[in-house]
């Protein structure tokens, strides 16, 4: 009986053990830079940042404080294109932080990074530039 038990035991943790590590590869987040087949944006990245530049809306205390650079931003594109996980990896302030953050959250779908036939989860790091062309 006991033996059993154990046999049991162990064909139950040994399924449990490989459903969790086929899980854990599916949800594995790959880096674009390591990718063969990175996502791609409808129409390249000349139509994403056109997207970007056509959605920003530049914050009113920021042109206030003349605060220009780059936001850091990082985000994963998933299997099925769309954008999660946005994050300022390294800001200018809240308000164009916060902007950089909504306008990735709009973002239309992507074509997904492709791994060996199957699309996976991708994450991308990209600055995106705020710039005050009128000055105070």
């Amino acid at each position: 009986m006991k033996k059993t038990a154990l046999i049991l035991l162990v064909s139950l943790l040994g399924y449990h053990l490989g459903q969790a590590q086929t899980t854990k590869d599916e949800d594995k987040v790959h880096s674009f830079v390591s990718m063969k087949n990175p996502p791609k944006f409808p129409g390249g990245m000349a139509k994403f940042y056109k997207y970007l530049g056509e959605n920003i809306k530049y914050p009113e205390q920021a042109k206030k404080d003349n605060i220009q650079g780059n936001v850091f931003m990082s985000f994963v594109v998933e299997k099925d294109g769309s954008v999660r996980d946005v994050k300022t990896l390294r800001g200018l302030s809240t308000e164009t932080n916060q902007e950089a953050e909504r306008v990735l959250k709009l973002s239309p779908k992507w074509d997904p990074g492709m791994l060996d036939g199957k699309a996976v989860r991708v994450v991308y790091n990209l600055p995106i530039k705020f710039a005050n062309k009128t000055g105070k």
